[in-house]
């Protein structure tokens, strides 16, 4: 059967003479169109499924961000996450490194102000240089100086080399220079601790980075 290729100009399908048919092109979207869709599907179902990414925007979350730096879910909280906001980036300003950047980290006072932002079973969470979510189990100045010696990695290493990085090194430091004083830490975090703080004696406060880069 042989098949006619002119092409309708308008696009519709008409009957041809006895033994003959037309096939429709199908046209390709415009490249416009398809830009369009990208830029407003994409980011809505990041929005829905990966929830660290509202960390980005957490005033979308129903959270209110007092400055570039703290965000609350409760107004009234809003002057005890501002003080332990300052004393834990002036004491890993000091004991760690100093800070590069502004990290932002969400207090939120409500489970479900945590769970918005994916937190789970977590009591707090940074995501890279990104920004940080603390719980309402977090609100402890050793958990805001714990993520935020996590903020002073990423920023140190880059995100991509520090998820490359020993746990015992990431998290034991982060446990051991944010002077927790849980003891003993549920394990494995009691081990990472104990080899930083083992790591740590033979480095030394000067070549932490140096070192840790060699990891």
């Amino acid at each position: 059967m042989a098949v006619d290729t002119d092409v309708l100009s308008a696009g519709i399908r008409r009957p041809a003479s006895a033994g003959h048919f037309y096939v429709m092109p199908l046209n390709k979207p415009p490249l416009k169109r398809v830009a369009l869709l990208l830029l407003t599907v994409v980011p809505a179902l990041a929005w829905a499924v990966v929830r660290p990414v509202r960390v980005l925007m957490p005033e979308w979350n129903g959270v209110t961000c007092v400055d570039s730096m703290v965000c609350v879910d409760d107004a009234s909280k809003t002057a005890e996450a501002q003080a332990l906001y300052t004393e834990a980036a002036e004491f890993v300003g000091k004991n760690v490194a100093p800070i590069s950047g502004v990290p932002r980290i969400v207090f939120c006072a409500s489970e479900a102000c945590a769970a918005k932002f994916g937190l789970g079973a977590r009591s707090a969470v940074t995501f890279g240089t990104v920004g940080t979510v603390v719980g309402p189990r977090a609100w402890k100045a050793y958990y805001v100086r714990h993520e935020i010696i996590h903020y002073v990695q990423a920023k140190q290493f880059g995100v991509v080399a520090l998820l490359a990085k020993p746990s015992w090194f990431v998290e034991g430091m982060a446990y051991g220079l944010s002077e927790d004083p849980r003891a003993p830490l549920a394990e494995p975090f009691e081990g990472y601790r104990r080899a930083f703080r083992s790591w740590y004696t033979t480095v030394g406060k000067d070549r932490l980075w140096v070192e840790g880069a060699r990891l």
